[in-house]
């Protein structure tokens, strides 16, 4: 059985001023102090040396929070493209507010989420695309990594697809993006079955 253990990175000035981070990884989607101090929580809570290997989102934000988490602890560390966040086209960098103003109809009402159909308009990834992506991950680490434990940071987007790809659900609104350096884990067994064992825990 393969563990992956997969980290949403810490919070991001982004996060807090409200705008279409997506695929950026300029200043304001750096860590900020909260972030920084996150991720310095989960290191104390959630002790990574249990694992055999960290693989990490390419943008700064993931990076960070991995090498805060595997401080002291030494993982071999892998980048993957496959775990960017979403791509959300001519909207990555945008503020929400901005956004709904133009297009309400295509965010869920009281957040800043979106509808699969966003794409029509932003030019962005597809919500099936970040599921294929991710699913093209999964197999791969199931077949190099049996029976081994992996550290996974990445973005919300991509912990949900992660979880909707597990459950095989069928809903795309079935889970939200989870909370800044929470943890969700997923257990792989031979022959692909996948299971969600927690979404979203937050170590305190």
């Amino acid at each position: 059985m393969t563990e992956l253990y997969i980290v949403r990175h810490g919070e991001t000035r982004g996060n807090i001023m409200g705008f279409k981070q997506g695929q950026i990884d300029g200043a304001p989607s750096q860590l900020d102090d909260n972030g920084i101090k996150q991720a310095q929580n989960l290191h104390d809570r959630f002790d990574v040396s249990f694992a055999d290997q960290l693989i990490v989102s390419p943008l700064t934000r993931a990076k960070d929070t991995a090498n805060l988490l595997n401080a002291g602890r030494h993982l071999p560390v892998e980048v993957d493209d496959r775990l960017l966040e979403i791509s959300y086209g001519d909207w990555d960098g945008q503020y929400d507010t901005d956004l709904k103003a133009k297009y309400q109809k295509y965010f869920i009402p009281g957040s800043n989420a979106v509808y699969p159909e966003y794409y029509k308009v932003a030019h962005g990834e597809q919500f099936t695309d970040v599921e294929k992506r991710v699913a093209d991950f999964t197999d791969e680490i199931q077949e190099k990594y049996p029976n081994q434990k992996i550290i996974i940071v990445t973005h919300g987007f991509t912990v949900r697809s992660f979880a909707q790809n597990a459950v095989k659900a069928t809903d795309p609104l079935a889970f939200k993006e989870p909370q800044n350096c929470s943890v969700t884990k997923i257990e792989i067994e031979s022959g692909d079955q996948q299971a969600l064992y927690y979404y979203g825990r937050v170590f305190e």
